[in-house]
Protein backbone atom coordinates (compact mmCIF):
# COMPACT_ATOMS: atom_id res chain seq x y z
CA UNK A 1 0.00 0.00 0.00
CA UNK A 2 1.13 3.61 -0.88
CA UNK A 3 2.62 5.52 2.20
CA UNK A 4 0.13 8.86 2.10
CA UNK A 5 1.82 10.10 5.93
CA UNK A 6 5.57 11.31 6.15
CA UNK A 7 6.69 13.30 9.09
CA UNK A 8 10.03 12.76 8.57
CA UNK A 9 12.71 14.24 5.86
CA UNK A 10 15.17 11.64 4.26
CA UNK A 11 18.88 13.19 4.87
CA UNK A 12 22.40 11.51 4.94
CA UNK A 13 20.81 8.01 4.62
CA UNK A 14 18.69 8.61 7.30
CA UNK A 15 14.87 9.33 8.26
CA UNK A 16 15.31 12.47 10.11
CA UNK A 17 12.18 15.19 12.07
CA UNK A 18 12.49 18.48 10.65
CA UNK A 19 14.42 21.13 13.00
CA UNK A 20 11.35 22.99 12.96
CA UNK A 21 8.43 20.34 13.37
CA UNK A 22 5.14 20.75 11.93
CA UNK A 23 3.96 18.94 8.58
CA UNK A 24 2.14 20.58 5.21
CA UNK A 25 -1.25 19.20 4.38
CA UNK A 26 -1.58 17.40 0.85
CA UNK A 27 -4.99 17.63 -0.77
CA UNK A 28 -7.12 15.24 -3.09
CA UNK A 29 -7.94 18.11 -5.83
CA UNK A 30 -10.71 15.67 -6.92
CA UNK A 31 -12.65 15.81 -3.60
CA UNK A 32 -10.78 18.83 -1.62
CA UNK A 33 -9.98 16.69 1.23
CA UNK A 34 -6.78 16.30 3.50
CA UNK A 35 -5.33 12.78 2.12
CA UNK A 36 -1.99 12.87 3.55
CA UNK A 37 0.98 15.11 4.88
CA UNK A 38 5.10 15.76 4.18
CA UNK A 39 7.27 17.57 6.54
CA UNK A 40 7.81 20.77 6.73
CA UNK A 41 11.72 21.95 6.36
CA UNK A 42 13.78 24.68 7.27
CA UNK A 43 16.73 26.19 6.34
CA UNK A 44 18.41 24.30 9.03
CA UNK A 45 17.32 20.82 7.31
CA UNK A 46 18.87 22.72 4.01
CA UNK A 47 21.92 23.32 5.41
CA UNK A 48 22.22 19.61 6.89
CA UNK A 49 21.34 17.91 3.36
CA UNK A 50 24.21 19.95 1.33
CA UNK A 51 26.86 19.12 4.21
CA UNK A 52 25.54 15.41 4.23
CA UNK A 53 25.73 15.78 -0.05
CA UNK A 54 29.09 17.22 0.64
CA UNK A 55 30.45 14.69 2.62
CA UNK A 56 28.90 12.04 -0.09
CA UNK A 57 30.88 13.85 -3.38
CA UNK A 58 33.66 11.12 -4.50
CA UNK A 59 34.82 12.98 -8.03
CA UNK A 60 37.30 9.98 -8.70
CA UNK A 61 33.73 7.45 -8.09
CA UNK A 62 34.40 4.71 -11.32
CA UNK A 63 31.81 4.72 -14.18
CA UNK A 64 31.40 1.05 -12.87
CA UNK A 65 29.63 2.09 -9.49
CA UNK A 66 27.53 4.73 -10.82
CA UNK A 67 26.40 2.37 -13.20
CA UNK A 68 25.50 -0.10 -10.43
CA UNK A 69 23.74 2.65 -8.34
CA UNK A 70 21.48 3.82 -10.90
CA UNK A 71 20.75 0.16 -12.04
CA UNK A 72 19.76 -0.41 -8.45
CA UNK A 73 17.34 2.71 -8.07
CA UNK A 74 15.79 1.67 -11.66
CA UNK A 75 14.93 -1.51 -10.17
CA UNK A 76 13.79 -0.39 -6.73
CA UNK A 77 11.92 2.47 -8.21
CA UNK A 78 10.36 -0.27 -11.23
CA UNK A 79 8.35 -2.02 -8.11
CA UNK A 80 7.30 0.42 -6.85
CA UNK A 81 5.60 2.62 -9.88
CA UNK A 82 1.69 0.71 -9.25
CA UNK A 83 1.67 2.54 -5.75
CA UNK A 84 3.08 5.82 -7.62
CA UNK A 85 0.93 6.11 -9.89
CA UNK A 86 -2.07 5.36 -7.01
CA UNK A 87 -0.26 8.56 -5.21
CA UNK A 88 -0.12 10.89 -8.20
CA UNK A 89 -3.58 10.30 -9.10
CA UNK A 90 -4.46 11.54 -5.59
CA UNK A 91 -2.53 14.06 -4.89
CA UNK A 92 -2.79 15.97 -8.08
CA UNK A 93 -5.87 14.59 -10.25
CA UNK A 94 -3.83 12.51 -13.37
CA UNK A 95 -6.45 10.32 -14.12
CA UNK A 96 -5.75 6.75 -13.14
CA UNK A 97 -4.90 5.68 -17.38
CA UNK A 98 -2.30 8.62 -17.45
CA UNK A 99 -0.85 8.20 -13.99
CA UNK A 100 -0.39 4.26 -14.86
CA UNK A 101 1.30 5.30 -18.04
CA UNK A 102 2.91 8.67 -18.68
CA UNK A 103 3.34 9.80 -15.19
CA UNK A 104 5.25 6.87 -14.40
CA UNK A 105 6.77 4.32 -17.26
CA UNK A 106 7.80 7.52 -19.35
CA UNK A 107 10.15 8.40 -16.02
CA UNK A 108 10.87 4.41 -16.39
CA UNK A 109 12.09 5.08 -19.58
CA UNK A 110 14.11 8.54 -19.42
CA UNK A 111 15.97 6.34 -16.14
CA UNK A 112 16.64 3.64 -18.55
CA UNK A 113 17.84 6.07 -20.81
CA UNK A 114 20.71 7.28 -18.42
CA UNK A 115 21.83 3.51 -17.77
CA UNK A 116 22.23 3.47 -21.54
CA UNK A 117 24.24 6.43 -22.00
CA UNK A 118 26.58 5.43 -19.38
CA UNK A 119 27.49 2.56 -21.29
CA UNK A 120 28.61 4.22 -24.05
CA UNK A 121 29.63 7.74 -22.99
CA UNK A 122 33.34 8.78 -23.55
CA UNK A 123 34.44 10.52 -20.33
CA UNK A 124 37.67 11.58 -21.89
CA UNK A 125 39.11 12.04 -25.51
CA UNK A 126 42.41 13.52 -27.00
CA UNK A 127 42.31 16.99 -28.92
CA UNK A 128 45.92 17.64 -29.84
CA UNK A 129 48.35 17.39 -26.95
CA UNK A 130 45.49 17.96 -24.57
CA UNK A 131 43.58 15.16 -22.68
CA UNK A 132 39.79 16.40 -22.21
CA UNK A 133 38.10 14.59 -18.86
CA UNK A 134 34.35 15.25 -18.18
CA UNK A 135 34.03 15.14 -14.16
CA UNK A 136 31.05 14.90 -11.96
CA UNK A 137 29.88 18.69 -11.52
CA UNK A 138 29.60 18.63 -7.71
CA UNK A 139 26.48 18.83 -5.13
CA UNK A 140 22.97 19.04 -7.09
CA UNK A 141 20.08 20.67 -6.05
CA UNK A 142 17.14 19.88 -8.01
CA UNK A 143 13.75 21.49 -7.72
CA UNK A 144 10.78 19.74 -8.82
CA UNK A 145 7.20 20.85 -9.78
CA UNK A 146 4.16 19.34 -9.49
CA UNK A 147 2.42 18.68 -12.84
CA UNK A 148 4.49 15.56 -13.45
CA UNK A 149 6.40 14.36 -10.11
CA UNK A 150 8.15 11.54 -11.08
CA UNK A 151 9.04 12.66 -13.94
CA UNK A 152 10.74 16.10 -13.16
CA UNK A 153 12.70 13.73 -10.48
CA UNK A 154 14.32 11.17 -12.64
CA UNK A 155 15.15 13.61 -15.16
CA UNK A 156 17.38 15.32 -12.49
CA UNK A 157 18.49 12.63 -9.98
CA UNK A 158 19.35 9.92 -12.47
CA UNK A 159 21.47 11.97 -14.61
CA UNK A 160 23.32 13.23 -10.85
CA UNK A 161 24.05 9.69 -9.49
CA UNK A 162 25.05 8.90 -13.14
CA UNK A 163 27.49 11.21 -13.44
CA UNK A 164 28.75 11.28 -9.65
CA UNK A 165 26.56 14.04 -8.22
CA UNK A 166 25.09 14.29 -4.86
CA UNK A 167 21.53 15.87 -4.83
CA UNK A 168 19.57 17.68 -2.55
CA UNK A 169 16.15 17.27 -3.71
CA UNK A 170 13.13 19.96 -3.12
CA UNK A 171 9.89 18.82 -4.21
CA UNK A 172 6.47 21.07 -4.82
CA UNK A 173 4.08 20.94 -1.72
CA UNK A 174 1.04 19.95 -3.77
CA UNK A 175 2.14 16.44 -5.05
CA UNK A 176 4.74 15.22 -2.57
CA UNK A 177 4.03 11.93 -2.40
CA UNK A 178 5.02 10.35 -4.92
CA UNK A 179 8.49 12.14 -5.11
CA UNK A 180 8.87 10.65 -1.21
CA UNK A 181 7.80 7.08 -2.81
CA UNK A 182 10.74 7.46 -4.95
CA UNK A 183 13.22 8.12 -1.79
CA UNK A 184 12.26 5.28 -0.82
CA UNK A 185 12.94 3.28 -3.66
CA UNK A 186 16.23 5.12 -3.29
CA UNK A 187 16.58 3.88 0.29
CA UNK A 188 15.93 0.34 -1.36
CA UNK A 189 18.64 0.67 -3.50
CA UNK A 190 21.21 0.95 -0.65
CA UNK A 191 22.98 4.27 -1.78
CA UNK A 192 25.50 5.68 0.38
CA UNK A 193 24.52 7.91 2.72
CA UNK A 194 24.16 11.61 1.45
CA UNK A 195 23.77 10.55 -2.63
CA UNK A 196 20.07 11.64 -2.29
CA UNK A 197 18.94 13.78 0.09
CA UNK A 198 14.96 14.87 0.64
CA UNK A 199 13.53 18.40 2.02
CA UNK A 200 10.45 19.24 1.68
CA UNK A 201 8.59 22.53 2.63
CA UNK A 202 7.84 26.13 1.27
CA UNK A 203 9.59 27.13 -2.01
CA UNK A 204 10.39 30.63 -0.86
CA UNK A 205 12.79 28.96 2.10
CA UNK A 206 13.63 25.61 0.80
CA UNK A 207 14.07 26.94 -2.77
CA UNK A 208 15.44 29.99 -2.00
CA UNK A 209 18.46 28.47 0.24
CA UNK A 210 19.16 25.98 -2.07
CA UNK A 211 19.56 28.36 -5.17
CA UNK A 212 21.59 30.86 -2.95
CA UNK A 213 23.94 28.10 -0.58
CA UNK A 214 27.66 28.15 -1.13
CA UNK A 215 27.69 24.66 -0.62
CA UNK A 216 25.58 23.94 -3.96
CA UNK A 217 27.62 23.50 -7.43
CA UNK A 218 24.63 23.26 -9.74
CA UNK A 219 20.76 24.13 -10.07
CA UNK A 220 18.52 22.41 -11.68
CA UNK A 221 14.76 23.78 -11.30
CA UNK A 222 11.73 23.40 -13.63
CA UNK A 223 8.51 25.30 -12.87
CA UNK A 224 7.32 28.83 -14.13
CA UNK A 225 9.42 31.80 -16.16
CA UNK A 226 8.73 33.93 -12.75
CA UNK A 227 10.15 31.75 -10.26
CA UNK A 228 12.95 30.46 -12.42
CA UNK A 229 13.67 34.06 -12.75
CA UNK A 230 14.18 34.01 -8.91
CA UNK A 231 16.57 31.02 -8.69
CA UNK A 232 19.10 32.14 -11.44
CA UNK A 233 19.38 35.39 -9.98
CA UNK A 234 19.89 33.33 -6.64
CA UNK A 235 22.51 31.66 -7.99
CA UNK A 236 24.27 34.30 -10.21
CA UNK A 237 25.40 35.73 -6.59
CA UNK A 238 27.43 32.93 -6.06
CA UNK A 239 28.32 31.79 -9.84
CA UNK A 240 26.72 28.58 -9.81
CA UNK A 241 25.56 26.53 -12.63
CA UNK A 242 21.82 26.39 -13.12
CA UNK A 243 19.65 24.85 -15.42
CA UNK A 244 16.01 26.23 -16.27
CA UNK A 245 13.10 24.26 -17.50
CA UNK A 246 10.42 27.00 -17.61
CA UNK A 247 7.12 27.99 -19.15
CA UNK A 248 6.00 27.69 -22.47
CA UNK A 249 3.23 28.62 -25.20
CA UNK A 250 3.99 25.89 -28.09
CA UNK A 251 2.26 25.87 -31.33
CA UNK A 252 0.76 23.33 -33.52
CA UNK A 253 1.23 24.88 -36.84
CA UNK A 254 -0.72 23.20 -39.70
CA UNK A 255 0.42 23.71 -42.91
CA UNK A 256 -1.71 24.15 -45.92
CA UNK A 257 -1.99 20.66 -47.53
CA UNK A 258 -1.24 18.70 -44.26
CA UNK A 259 -3.69 16.33 -42.87
CA UNK A 260 -6.37 18.46 -41.26
CA UNK A 261 -8.19 15.89 -39.71
CA UNK A 262 -5.11 13.96 -37.97
CA UNK A 263 -3.53 17.31 -36.75
CA UNK A 264 -6.43 18.56 -35.09
CA UNK A 265 -7.38 15.65 -33.17
CA UNK A 266 -3.53 14.95 -31.93
CA UNK A 267 -3.55 18.69 -31.15
CA UNK A 268 -6.16 18.70 -29.15
CA UNK A 269 -5.28 15.53 -27.54
CA UNK A 270 -1.61 17.43 -26.80
CA UNK A 271 -3.43 20.41 -25.26
CA UNK A 272 -5.48 18.47 -23.29
CA UNK A 273 -3.30 15.86 -21.68
CA UNK A 274 -2.41 16.33 -17.80
CA UNK A 275 -5.52 18.32 -18.04
CA UNK A 276 -3.18 21.13 -20.06
CA UNK A 277 -1.14 20.81 -17.05
CA UNK A 278 2.05 20.10 -19.45
CA UNK A 279 4.89 22.70 -20.20
CA UNK A 280 5.16 21.58 -23.38
CA UNK A 281 1.20 21.64 -24.57
CA UNK A 282 0.25 22.48 -27.82
CA UNK A 283 -1.65 25.63 -26.47
CA UNK A 284 -1.62 27.38 -29.77
CA UNK A 285 -3.35 25.90 -32.74
CA UNK A 286 -2.36 27.38 -35.98
CA UNK A 287 -4.94 26.85 -39.14
CA UNK A 288 -4.86 28.10 -42.42
CA UNK A 289 -7.66 30.95 -43.08
CA UNK A 290 -8.55 29.05 -46.12
CA UNK A 291 -9.63 25.54 -43.84
CA UNK A 292 -10.62 27.81 -40.36
CA UNK A 293 -14.19 27.14 -40.43
CA UNK A 294 -13.39 23.24 -41.19
CA UNK A 295 -10.63 22.95 -38.41
CA UNK A 296 -13.00 24.46 -35.76
CA UNK A 297 -15.59 22.16 -36.80
CA UNK A 298 -13.15 19.41 -36.19
CA UNK A 299 -11.88 20.86 -33.11
CA UNK A 300 -15.21 20.98 -31.49
CA UNK A 301 -15.31 17.07 -32.20
CA UNK A 302 -12.22 16.18 -30.90
CA UNK A 303 -13.31 17.98 -27.93
CA UNK A 304 -16.25 16.02 -27.68
CA UNK A 305 -14.10 12.82 -26.29
CA UNK A 306 -12.60 14.53 -23.66
CA UNK A 307 -15.25 14.68 -20.87
CA UNK A 308 -14.25 15.51 -17.31
CA UNK A 309 -14.86 12.73 -14.66
CA UNK A 310 -13.23 10.91 -11.93
CA UNK A 311 -9.58 10.41 -11.75
CA UNK A 312 -9.98 7.40 -10.48
CA UNK A 313 -12.29 6.27 -13.38
CA UNK A 314 -10.19 4.14 -16.03
CA UNK A 315 -12.49 5.67 -18.53
CA UNK A 316 -11.46 9.48 -17.61
CA UNK A 317 -9.54 11.39 -19.85
CA UNK A 318 -9.52 14.71 -18.03
CA UNK A 319 -9.29 15.06 -14.55
CA UNK A 320 -8.95 17.91 -12.04
CA UNK A 321 -6.29 21.18 -11.60
CA UNK A 322 -4.20 19.95 -9.20
CA UNK A 323 -4.77 22.58 -6.45
CA UNK A 324 -7.06 25.67 -5.50
CA UNK A 325 -4.47 27.91 -6.46
CA UNK A 326 -3.88 26.68 -10.29
CA UNK A 327 -7.88 26.26 -10.60
CA UNK A 328 -8.53 29.93 -9.89
CA UNK A 329 -5.48 30.68 -12.34
CA UNK A 330 -6.99 28.84 -14.93
CA UNK A 331 -11.01 30.40 -14.63
CA UNK A 332 -9.22 34.00 -14.56
CA UNK A 333 -7.32 33.57 -17.84
CA UNK A 334 -10.50 32.35 -19.68
CA UNK A 335 -12.78 34.91 -18.20
CA UNK A 336 -10.28 37.63 -19.55
CA UNK A 337 -10.00 36.09 -22.72
CA UNK A 338 -13.74 36.83 -22.74
CA UNK A 339 -13.41 40.07 -22.04
CA UNK A 340 -10.57 41.02 -24.91
CA UNK A 341 -13.13 39.35 -27.45
CA UNK A 342 -12.00 35.63 -27.93
CA UNK A 343 -15.09 33.76 -29.11
CA UNK A 344 -15.68 30.98 -26.96
CA UNK A 345 -15.85 27.93 -29.00
CA UNK A 346 -16.78 25.16 -26.11
CA UNK A 347 -16.23 25.03 -22.07
CA UNK A 348 -15.87 28.21 -20.01
CA UNK A 349 -15.10 29.05 -16.22
CA UNK A 350 -18.27 28.11 -15.19
CA UNK A 351 -17.40 24.96 -12.29
CA UNK A 352 -18.96 21.62 -13.08
CA UNK A 353 -18.62 20.03 -10.00
CA UNK A 354 -19.59 21.02 -6.45
CA UNK A 355 -16.67 19.40 -5.16
CA UNK A 356 -13.35 19.50 -6.90
CA UNK A 357 -11.04 21.78 -9.34
CA UNK A 358 -12.69 20.68 -12.48
CA UNK A 359 -12.44 22.74 -15.29
CA UNK A 360 -14.22 21.78 -18.39
CA UNK A 361 -12.05 21.58 -21.95
CA UNK A 362 -12.23 25.00 -23.22
CA UNK A 363 -11.46 25.69 -27.32
CA UNK A 364 -11.20 29.63 -27.95
CA UNK A 365 -11.57 31.12 -31.16
CA UNK A 366 -11.04 34.11 -33.06
CA UNK A 367 -8.04 34.85 -30.49
CA UNK A 368 -5.66 37.48 -31.32
CA UNK A 369 -1.91 36.59 -31.38
CA UNK A 370 -0.53 39.35 -29.24
CA UNK A 371 -3.30 38.93 -26.43
CA UNK A 372 -2.74 37.50 -22.95
CA UNK A 373 -4.11 34.62 -24.66
CA UNK A 374 -2.21 34.48 -27.48
CA UNK A 375 1.04 35.30 -25.50
CA UNK A 376 0.81 33.51 -21.79
CA UNK A 377 0.49 30.13 -20.49
CA UNK A 378 -2.57 29.14 -18.98
CA UNK A 379 -1.56 25.54 -17.82
CA UNK A 380 -5.07 24.31 -17.84
CA UNK A 381 -7.17 22.78 -20.53
CA UNK A 382 -7.12 25.83 -22.60
CA UNK A 383 -7.10 25.89 -26.50
CA UNK A 384 -6.51 28.76 -28.54
CA UNK A 385 -7.11 28.23 -32.41
CA UNK A 386 -5.74 31.14 -34.53
CA UNK A 387 -6.09 31.15 -38.32
CA UNK A 388 -3.20 32.92 -40.60
CA UNK A 389 -2.70 33.91 -43.85
CA UNK A 390 0.53 32.39 -45.46
CA UNK A 391 3.12 30.65 -44.43
CA UNK A 392 5.16 33.75 -42.84
CA UNK A 393 2.27 35.10 -41.18
CA UNK A 394 2.33 31.87 -39.65
CA UNK A 395 6.16 31.64 -38.99
CA UNK A 396 5.67 35.06 -37.23
CA UNK A 397 2.86 33.97 -35.01
CA UNK A 398 4.53 31.10 -34.13
CA UNK A 399 7.72 32.66 -32.63
CA UNK A 400 5.82 35.62 -31.81
CA UNK A 401 5.76 34.95 -27.42
CA UNK A 402 8.35 35.22 -25.06
CA UNK A 403 8.68 31.38 -25.07
CA UNK A 404 9.94 28.18 -27.27
CA UNK A 405 9.89 24.99 -25.39
CA UNK A 406 7.89 22.73 -28.13
CA UNK A 407 5.35 22.05 -30.29
CA UNK A 408 4.65 20.43 -33.56
CA UNK A 409 4.87 20.99 -37.47
CA UNK A 410 1.87 19.58 -39.96
CA UNK A 411 2.45 19.64 -43.45
CA UNK A 412 2.11 17.24 -46.85
CA UNK A 413 5.97 15.83 -46.78
CA UNK A 414 7.60 16.06 -43.92
CA UNK A 415 10.58 17.60 -45.74
CA UNK A 416 8.11 20.05 -45.58
CA UNK A 417 7.42 20.12 -42.56
CA UNK A 418 11.53 19.78 -41.42
CA UNK A 419 11.90 23.30 -43.74
CA UNK A 420 9.45 25.39 -41.77
CA UNK A 421 10.31 23.73 -38.26
CA UNK A 422 13.72 24.57 -38.83
CA UNK A 423 13.09 28.64 -38.56
CA UNK A 424 10.74 27.71 -35.37
CA UNK A 425 12.19 29.28 -32.49
CA UNK A 426 11.79 26.50 -29.74
CA UNK A 427 13.88 23.60 -28.47
CA UNK A 428 12.11 20.74 -29.25
CA UNK A 429 8.87 19.90 -32.80
CA UNK A 430 6.85 17.17 -33.69
CA UNK A 431 7.09 16.57 -37.39
CA UNK A 432 3.84 15.10 -38.68
CA UNK A 433 3.24 13.45 -35.73
CA UNK A 434 6.14 11.98 -35.10
CA UNK A 435 6.53 9.81 -31.37
CA UNK A 436 8.20 11.17 -28.09
CA UNK A 437 11.67 10.00 -28.09
CA UNK A 438 12.65 9.90 -23.92
CA UNK A 439 16.13 10.22 -24.90
CA UNK A 440 16.20 12.75 -26.81
CA UNK A 441 17.33 16.96 -25.58
CA UNK A 442 14.74 18.53 -24.29
CA UNK A 443 14.26 22.29 -23.06
CA UNK A 444 13.88 25.82 -24.22
CA UNK A 445 14.75 28.90 -26.42
CA UNK A 446 13.81 32.20 -25.40
CA UNK A 447 11.94 32.28 -21.62
CA UNK A 448 11.59 28.89 -21.89
CA UNK A 449 14.94 28.44 -19.99
CA UNK A 450 18.82 27.21 -20.18
CA UNK A 451 20.12 23.98 -20.55
CA UNK A 452 18.84 20.69 -21.56
CA UNK A 453 17.11 17.64 -20.40
CA UNK A 454 17.06 13.99 -21.15
CA UNK A 455 19.35 11.19 -22.77
CA UNK A 456 23.08 12.17 -23.59
CA UNK A 457 22.53 15.94 -23.28
CA UNK A 458 20.88 15.99 -19.96
CA UNK A 459 23.35 13.87 -18.56
CA UNK A 460 26.29 16.10 -19.77
CA UNK A 461 24.61 18.79 -17.71
CA UNK A 462 25.93 17.13 -14.53
CA UNK A 463 29.73 17.22 -16.32
CA UNK A 464 32.39 19.66 -15.57
CA UNK A 465 35.13 19.82 -18.75
CA UNK A 466 38.64 19.59 -17.92
CA UNK A 467 42.09 20.01 -20.14
CA UNK A 468 45.12 18.62 -19.47
CA UNK A 469 47.95 19.54 -21.41
CA UNK A 470 50.66 17.10 -22.12
CA UNK A 471 54.03 17.01 -23.40
CA UNK A 472 53.58 16.26 -27.76
CA UNK A 473 54.94 12.58 -28.04
CA UNK A 474 58.41 12.21 -29.02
Amino acid sequence: MPNYEHTELFIDGRWTAPSGGGVIDVVDPATEAVIGHVPNGDAADVDAAVAAARQAFDPLLTVAERRGRVQRVIAAMEKRLPDIAELITAEMGAPARIAQTVQTQVPLAVAKGFADVLETFEFEERIGNSLIVREPYGVVAAITPWNYPLYQVVAKVLPAIAAGCPVVLKPSNEAPLSVFAFIEACEDAGLPPGTVNLVSGPGRVIGERLASHPGIDFVSFTGSTGVGARVGELAGRSIKKVALELGGKSANVILDGADLATAVKVGVGNAFLNSGQTCMAWTRMLVPQSRYREALELVEAAVARYPVGDPRDPATRLGPLASRSQFDTVRGFIERAQRDGARLLTGGAEPVRDTGFFVAPTVFADVDPGSELGQEEVFGPVLAVIPYAGADDALQVANGTPYGLSGAVWAATDDDAIAFARQVQTGQLDINGGAYNPTAPFGGYKKSGIGRELGRFGFEEYLQTKSLQLKERA
